[in-house]
């Protein structure tokens, strides 16, 4: 499954009200780590069909970011039936973001 762009305009949609759990990565391009683990998001979305995957560029989005309270980024954030139960903050490996997913 690809990846979505989340906005303040569709999260709602694509993460409130989504049937799969939903992982988000808050990021910016300007930010090393970012650019380090959003390959391994990017496969992780192709490899898991019942996780949605969105990205949420903090620069673009940053009521989003507020809304959260992403000091940090990468920042991943994952949602089940429109909760946030998980969060981690930094870049890791495919193996993490695998275990924040549970």
């Amino acid at each position: 499954m690809a990846v979505i762009n989340i906005t303040k305009e569709n999260f709602a949609q694509e993460v409130l009200h989504s049937e799969k759990p939903v992982l988000l990565d808050f990021w910016a391009s300007w930010c090393g780590p970012c650019r380090m683990l959003s390959p391994v998001v990017d496969e992780v979305a192709e490899e898991r069909t019942d996780v949605k995957v969105g990205k949420v560029n903090v620069d673009e989005q940053p009521d989003l970011a507020a809304q959260f309270g992403v000091m940090s980024i990468p920042t991943l954030l994952v949602f089940e039936q429109g909760k946030l139960v998980r969060q981690a903050v930094g870049a890791r490996p495919k193996a993490g973001v695998l275990e924040l997913l549970g």
